[in-house]
């Protein structure tokens, strides 16, 4: 049975960046758990960060970045593409089965195990089952209202998990300033 989980969405809105995810970890056609957390502060809480995969290799992932951002002096962009590289490369974390986003006051990056390192149009991500639910929601949001970062990504969510049967309505934000 495939593991099916989450829905993280990331916003920066003037000084305030915000990331969320939902709780819902799914096995099969079964919610298995409602309440999982899939977002964290790193790096001196200046960098949020979310995952979309199994938790194993989302904690390897958390702290391969940590490596990377204390070695690179805090410089997102740098980690992400090295992490990106290791992540690729390396013959035990190929295997690793997850998306991460990664965004600080400057940057903002959806990494994948393909080396994958994107930088937005704008200033949205998202990752997981419900991302393009989100991704549209959130887009939609900014354009025309005046919300918070951190509202968006409520709202966007809440409206993810009426649709996407992969997400619930357990929303965790975390924010920082820019």
């Amino acid at each position: 049975m495939r593991i099916r989980s989450t829905t993280i969405l990331a916003v920066r809105r003037d000084a305030e960046i915000a990331i969320g995810g939902d709780g819902q970890v799914t096995l099969g056609d079964t919610a298995i758990k409602h309440g999982a957390r899939k977002i964290r502060k790193i790096h001196d809480d200046r960098v949020l960060i979310g995952f979309a995969g199994s938790a194993s290799d989302a904690i390897t992932l958390y702290e391969n970045l940590e490596k990377k951002l204390q070695q690179y002096r805090g410089n997102l962009q740098k980690s992400a593409v090295e992490l990106a590289r290791e992540w690729r490369s390396d013959r035990i974390l190929r295997q690793v089965d997850a998306l991460m986003i990664a965004i600080d006051a400057n940057d903002g990056y959806l990494i994948s195990g393909n080396g994958d390192v994107i930088a937005p149009d704008d200033d949205v991500l998202a990752i997981g089952s419900g991302a393009p639910i989100a991704l549209a929601a959130a887009k939609v949001l900014l354009k025309h209202s005046d919300l918070t970062a951190k509202e968006v990504i409520s709202e966007a969510l809440q409206l993810t998990s009426e649709i996407c049967i992969y997400t619930n309505d357990q929303i965790e934000i975390d924010t920082i300033k820019a």
